[in-house]
Formats: C-alpha cells, sequence, structure tokens
C-alpha cells in the first residue's frame, strides 16, 4: 500500500493443532473463563514466535518488518481443525447449539493472546471456518449437523464470512444474491470483514462430495433454502449505508 516498503517481512501463524492440543489438556469440568486464559496464552506464545522470527529475518535480511497474522487457518489435514477446537471446548460436534458462543471466545481470545505478544498485530488474526478446508466441519456437514444457517450466524463473531461451502449447482442465481446479501448485512451492521466463496456443483446433488485435492479440501454440497427472493433481489439499487455515528 502507499507508504509501504517495496519490500516488507510479512509473518503468519497459524496453530489450530496447537491450541487443541493444549485444551485437551484442560479438565473436562474446567470454567469457561479458564478455557478462554488458557487459549490466550497459548495464542501469546506463538504469536511470540512469530514475533522472533520476523526481527531476526528482519535483522538478517535488511528488510522492514511488516506484522504478524496470527490467524486460525485450518486445513483438511488431521490436527489442523478449528472445528475440533470447539469440539474440545465442549461441544459433542461443531454445528451444535453453542457453537458461535465457543467460536465468539475463541476468536477474542486469540486476538487478546495476540496483541499482548507483539506491537506488529495485523491481517485478519483470528478463526477461519472454511468448510472444505476443515476436517472437523467436512465431517459435520457430512452429518448435516452444520448447516448454512448456522455457518452464518458463526460468522458474525469470526474473522470471516461464509467460505468454501459447496451447494447444488442447480441453485438460482437470486437466490445465490440474496445469501451474499445476508452476509454483507452482517458486515455492515458489524463492522466486520466478511466474504464468500460458494461454489455451486454443476451436476451435483445435496450429499454428494466435491473433492479439490490438496490444501482446499473437499466438500459435501450442502442444502440450500430454494425459496424464491427474485422479486427482492431484481429491485436492483442499493441499500443505504447503516447509521454507525449514533453508536458513540
Amino acid at each position: 500500500g502507499v507508504g509501504e516498503g517495496d519490500c516488507v517481512i510479512n509473518v503468519g501463524v497459524s496453530g489450530p493443532g496447537v491450541v487443541r492440543a493444549a485444551l485437551a489438556k484442560a479438565p473436562k469440568d474446567a470454567p469457561i473463563d479458564r478455557i478462554a486464559d488458557l487459549i490466550k496464552r497459548t495464542a501469546f506464545k506463538i504469536t511470540r514466535m512469530g514475533q522472533l522470527v520476523g526481527t531476526v529475518a528482519s535483522e538478517k535480511l535488511g528488510v522492514p518488518f511488516g506484522i504478524v497474522d496470527l490467524s486460525l487457518a485450518p486445513t483438511p489435514a488431521v490436527g489442523d481443525s478449528v472445528a475440533h477446537i470447539l469440539e474440545e471446548i465442549g461441544l459433542e460436534t461443531c454445528g451444535a447449539y453453542g457453537t458461535t458462543a465457543a467460536l465468539a471466545m475463541l476468536n477474542d481470545a486469540v486476538k487478546k493472546g495476540g496483541v499482548m505478544a507483539t506491537s506488529h498485530v495485523g491481517g485478519l488474526s483470528g478463526a477461519f471456518i472454511p468448510v472444505s478446508e476443515d476436517a472437523g466441519m467436512i465431517h459435520a456437514a457430512k452429518e448435516g449437523i452444520l448447516k448454512l444457517e448456522k455457518l452464518e450466524a458463526m460468522t458474525a463473531v469470526c474473522s470471516v464470512g461464509l467460505d468454501m461451502i459447496v451447494i447444488p449447482g442447480e441453485t438460482p442465481a437470486d437466490v445465490i444474491s440474496g445469501i451474499i446479501a445476508d452476509e454483507a448485512a452482517i458486515g455492515m451492521v458489524n463492522s466486520k470483514t466478511t466474504a464468500v466463496r460458494l461454489i455451486p456443483a454443476i451436476g451435483r446433488k445435496v450429499g454428494e462430495t466435491l473433492d479439490f485435492g490438496g490444501l482446499l479440501g473437499e466438500g459435501p454440497v450442502m442444502p440450500v433454502n430454494q425459496t424464491s427472493d427474485a422479486v427482492f433481489i431484481n429491485r436492483g439499487g442499493r441499500i443505504p449505508a447503516p447509521l454507525q455515528a449514533l453508536k458513540n
């Protein structure tokens, strides 16, 4: 960006497995504030390591140190799942009632631990919930426990939006537009980052699987409410910007 150096060192730290391993050692009857503190301390440790790596690399290369992003970004690999962290907190399966609350606590604790570990916190620095890229979410979606509506609620408290979700290829364009509009509304009203990565799987039905391979993983085709919102979407125009000033 304008004002930034032509070459900058940024460090990304992602440790879902580390956080889950720390939580696995906690007593099952530990109160939730103790769990939050454990997550915070774990985030502090891994962020501190990122700060050290960035500082040393910056000095040796003679390049300015930019930011440390401590986002918990999952992969399909075993032991690298944000959903499994939520289950370690106490949910039977990600998508159960309580998932949104647990995710909000996780996101907040990660940020609190990170901001104490470095003055260079940047990026989104929170929990990501891409369905096809998270082994625990893939399982929950296949079991029909994690649904699109629950994922939408989760996006109000995490760092991103509806991410890497496979939907039936026959889903009408106006329905997809409505999903995007709902997610944009969550972002506007909550003054937070949101995005939408929906993958219409042409020729695939609900329950079938679309395999992307590698870090993109695989996604079960999830059911979508096909009720028409065509009149709303086809009105055109713009939704007025939400009022923010009176919150001060």
